[in-house]
């Protein structure tokens, strides 16, 4: 991929998911399973993908979602921003080293035992949680891949969009202030823009040892936009935003549905994404949005 992909590799840094891969695997497993911990928990609840502020009984690390009619200027709402730190979060095998470990669930055992995690720990459930979901069945529409390198993510978005490295382009949500509040209510300011992306990529975040993406791409209809966001104590987010418009092949028990009182098909779903997850699209002009 030569030169071009050097430089995405560079992008990607900035968006931490690469670091150095040098250094032993102890020193790279150094603190994992605090961290698989705190991670696990708050994972959980980011692929269950819940949101809405009438429902105060639900933890609010899982407020993510609304509908399309809710995205527009001046919309207020509670969001949930989950803070990683960069600094300590798993970062991407190369993939040859990547590819020596078994990443398949009929081998856990021998991966805990790997990565000297008991059974019945912490990390063990959130890395048995993992495998199951990168093994189950796509829904009907959705081709689903889990990337264990960024070569691999890189492989599968090319098969998906059919583009080399310079025609794509990435997209991440980004804090352009530093707090440490993870949920309050924000403010939609002016600057709606919808991003051209005929068809597109997400990769999210999941827990494991080293860095791993669920990485998927769906036939139906998705809006993707990026939407400026102004918090109740000030904090300004660049956010990414997918609103899947066709949801009638989703299960009826999608939490999304629960909170915001809709059915599979009957409406739209959007939800925000985390600074650590990714949107990859053509690179094509991206337009703002006159009106809704």
């Amino acid at each position: 991929m030569g030169e071009k992909l050097v430089s995405w590799i560079l992008f990607l840094h900035l968006l931490v998911i690469m670091s150095s891969y040098g250094g032993s695997r102890a020193r790279e497993l150094a603190g994992t399973e605090n961290k698989l911990q705190a991670i696990s928990a708050d994972d959980e609840h980011q692929t269950a993908h819940t949101h809405h502020h009438h429902h105060s009984h639900v933890d609010p690390s899982v407020m993510v979602f609304f509908t399309l009619k809710d995205l527009k200027v001046g919309k207020r709402m509670p969001i949930y921003f989950p803070k990683r730190d960069p600094a300590t979060s798993p970062k991407f095998w190369p993939r040859e080293k990547a590819d020596s470990v078994p990443f398949s669930l009929n081998q856990l055992p021998n991966l805990l035992n790997f990565f000297s995690f008991s059974p019945d720990s912490p990390p063990a459930k959130a890395m048995e949680d993992t495998l199951k979901e990168c093994e189950s069945k796509p829904i009907q529409g959705e081709v689903k891949f889990c990337a264990t390198s960024l070569e691999s993510m890189l492989d599968f978005t090319h098969s998906i969009l059919g583009l080399e490295s310079d025609d794509l382009q990435v997209f991440a949500t980004s804090h352009l202030t530093k707090s440490s509040v993870t949920f309050q209510n924000y403010t939609i300011l002016e600057n709606i823009m919808r991003i051209s992306a005929p068809k597109m990529v997400a990769c999210h975040t999941m827990p494991y040892p080293y860095a791993v993406f669920y990485c998927h791409s769906q036939e139906s209809e998705n809006r993707v936009y990026k939407v400026s966001l102004v918090g109740d104590n000030g904090d300004k987010v660049e956010a990414m935003v997918v609103c899947h418009l066709d949801t009638s092949h989703w299960g009826s028990g999608h939490v999304s549905f629960q909170i915001l009182g809709v059915t599979p098909g009957s409406s739209s779903v959007c939800h925000f994404f985390p600074a650590d997850n990714l949107i990859w699209a053509p690179k094509l002009q991206a337009h703002g949005l006159s009106t809704m």
